[in-house]
C-alpha cells in the first residue's frame, strides 16, 4: 500500500506594480454631452434673467415702493395671521380626526370619515361664504345641556373677518391633515406596535413614543406641502372682506391701474418669500426627525456650498 504524498502550497508571488502607476491619480470619467448641456442652459437662462430686467413694460423702478408701500405690509401682517392660526387650529383638529380614523369605535370612525369627506368635497369660496353667512341660519350659540339651559353663548354675528376666515380655512385644513396624519401612523411597521404591546406599554404612550416619532418621516413632508397650499388658500379670505395680501394688491391696482404689472410683481414676489420660507423650515423639520435613520441627512444650503467653493483636493 502506498503512502499518502503530502502537497505543499506554494505562495503565489505578488506582481509588482509600477511605481508611476501607483502614483497615478484616478480621474472622474469625462462626460462633455453633460458640460455641453449644462453651459447650454446657462446661456438660456442667462437671457432670460437678462430679458426681464433689461424690459422696460416690467417697470422696475416701481417695484421697491410699492414692495414697502404700508397696506401691502399690513396684507402681508393679515396673510401671516391667517396662515398661522389656520396652520395651528387645523392640525389640532386635523389630529382627532386622524385618531377618530383608526378608531375601532364605529360610530367615532364613521363620524370622523364623514367629517373629512364632507368638507374635502366643499369647494373653499363656498365654505368661505357658507361660514360668513352662518350667523343667518344660527344667531347665538351656547354651551349648556341639550334641550335644557344654556351656560354661555355667543353671538356669531360679532365674529370678525379675521376669525370668520381662520374658521373656514382651519375646518378645511383639518379634512387634509387628517388623512395625512393617518396615513403616516399607517405607514409605521406593525412589528413596531407589536413589539411596543409585548413590553406592556398603554395606547397613549405607544402613539407618543413609538408611533409618531416614526410617523413624523412620512407626515412632515406630505403636511409641510399642505401648508405651502394653504398660503395660497388664504388668498381666498377676501371672499370674507379680510384685506390680505392678495385683497391688498388688488386693491391697490384698482387704484393705481397705469402700474399693474409691477403691482402683480409685488404680489408675486411676496407669495415666493413666504413659501420660501416656509420650505426651508419644513427642510430642516425633515432633516430633524430623518435623525436616526440608516441614510445619511441630506446637507444644507450652506454645506453644499462650502463644499461646491472647497477644492476638490482638500476634500
Amino acid at each position: 500500500m502506498s503512502e499518502p504524498v503530502a502537497l505543499q502550497v506554494v505562495p503565489r508571488p505578488s506582481p509588482t506594480l509600477d511605481p508611476q502607476v501607483a502614483l497615478r491619480r484616478v480621474t472622474p470619467r469625462l462626460r462633455p454631452w453633460r458640460w455641453l448641456v449644462s453651459a447650454v442652459v446657462l446661456v438660456v437662462l442667462a437671457q432670460f434673467v437678462w430679458g426681464i430686467f433689461t424690459n422696460s413694460h416690467y417697470e422696475w423702478h416701481k417695484f421697491w415702493p410699492f414692495f414697502t408701500r404700508e397696506s401691502i405690509l399690513d396684507g402681508v401682517v393679515v396673510t401671516l395671521e391667517v396662515v398661522g392660526l389656520s396652520a395651528v387650529f387645523g392640525l389640532l383638529l386635523g389630529v382627532l380626526v386622524a385618531l377618530g380614523r383608526l378608531s375601532t369605535n364605529p360610530l367615532i370612525g364613521g363620524l370622523a370619515w364623514a367629517y373629512v369627506w364632507f368638507f374635502r368635497a366643499l369647494p373653499l369660496p363656498l365654505l368661505l361664504i357658507i361660514t360668513f353667512n352662518f350667523s343667518y341660519f344660527y344667531p347665538r350659540l351656547g354651551v349648556g345641556i341639550p334641550w335644557g339651559p344654556v351656560f354661555a353663548d355667543v353671538e356669531t354675528a360679532s365674529l370678525t373677518p379675521l376669525a370668520i376666515g381662520v374658521i373656514a380655512l382651519s375646518l378645511n385644513e383639518a379634512a387634509y391633515a387628517a388623512e395625512v396624519i393617518r396615513g403616516g401612523i399607517l405607514s409605521v411597521e406593525h412589528g413596531q406596535i407589536e413589539a411596543a404591546n409585548a413590553l406592556g406599554l398603554s395606547k397613549a404612550r405607544q402613539l407618543r413614543r413609538v408611533v409618531l416619532p416614526q410617523a413624523l418621516r412620512s407626515i412632515v413632508p406630505a403636511y409641510g406641502n399642505q401648508l405651502i397650499g394653504l398660503v395660497k388658500a388664504s388668498s381666498l379670505v377676501y371672499y370674507v372682506s379680510l384685506l390680505d395680501l392678495f385683497g391688498a394688491v388688488f386693491v391697490l391696482e384698482s387704484r393705481h391701474p397705469e402700474s399693474l404689472v409691477p403691482i402683480l410683481i409685488v404680489g408675486a414676489a411676496w407669495y415666493l418669500l413666504l413659501t420660501a420660507a416656509l420650505s426651508i423650515l419644513q427642510f430642516y423639520v425633515e432633516r430633524y426627525f430623518a435623525r436616526g435613520t440608516a441614510h445619511a441627512q441630506p446637507p444644507t444650503p450652506v454645506q453644499r456650498l462650502r463644499r461646491l467653493l472647497t477644492p476638490r483636493g482638500v476634500r
